[in-house]
């Protein structure tokens, strides 16, 4: 990978921010991801992502953690918090922003054990397929001290399927709708494409049962989105 991602995250904190990252997936065209919205506050973020904050307690782990923001509301708490993401952009700006553990680091290649884990802004895309969700609890209940907690967020999007008479064009032979490849260009240059996950919560709960884990709904998002708590 170019990581462009991270190139884009270190220009926006160095000042040298002149152009958006744009993404796209399979089933959908360009869309604009601003860069202020990686460096975003407490108050600016979604009620899914405050309300997982609002639930973190004892020793963090943020999975993905991007630019830090996540981490650096926790960690300005006085908590825990270790920050860990496959962008070694994200992680070199993780640290400028002042997160104190920020480590370049597979979810797969982690071995300490956390009280929290957050997997937060579609959490559930790290997984990449729906065959590897099962795999992907499995290590991260290994992570879990007694007690512990997974929070997740993702989004049901059967909705970019639908037609203007609300019928269904999924091909029932395809793989799970919620597979996309996903695509990200930055400044003319262009990301090698990755799979990326999106799981309704019925099939994350089933992925869940299949593991020894139980799973609740926490809150719906405003846009087929939630919040889910997974615990043993």
């Amino acid at each position: 990978m170019k990581d462009l991602f991270g190139k884009a995250l270190l220009d926006f904190y160095h000042n040298n921010y002149t152009e958006d990252l744009i993404t796209s997936t399979n089933i959908s065209g360009d869309d604009v991801l601003p860069l202020p919205y990686l460096f975003r506050s407490y108050s600016e973020m979604p009620k899914l992502e405050q309300k997982a904050l609002q639930l973190a307690k004892g020793k963090v782990l943020d999975v993905g953690c991007g630019s830090g923001s996540h981490s650096l509301y926790l960690q300005d708490k006085g908590m825990d918090v270790k920050a860990i993401d496959i962008s070694e952009g994200a992680i070199e700006v993780a640290k400028l922003r002042g997160i104190v553990q920020a480590e370049l680091k597979d979810i797969l290649n982690e071995t300490e054990t956390f009280d929290t884990i957050i997997l937060l802004m579609n959490g559930t895309g790290i997984f990449q397929e729906l065959s590897q969700v099962s795999h992907y609890l499995k290590h991260i209940k290994s992570l879990l001290r007694p007690n512990g907690q997974i929070l997740v967020d993702s989004s049901d999007i059967q909705y970019m399927y639908e037609d203007e008479d609300g019928g269904l064009w999924i091909d029932t032979n395809a793989n799970y709708y919620g597979e996309l490849d996903y695509f990200l260009s930055y400044k003319g240059e262009d990301e090698v494409p990755m799979k990326w996950l999106y799981l309704d919560f019925e099939r994350l709960h089933l992925a869940c049962n299949t593991v020894n884990l139980k799973c609740d709904k926490v809150i719906d998002g405003e846009h087929h989105d939630y919040l889910a708590k997974i615990y043993i």
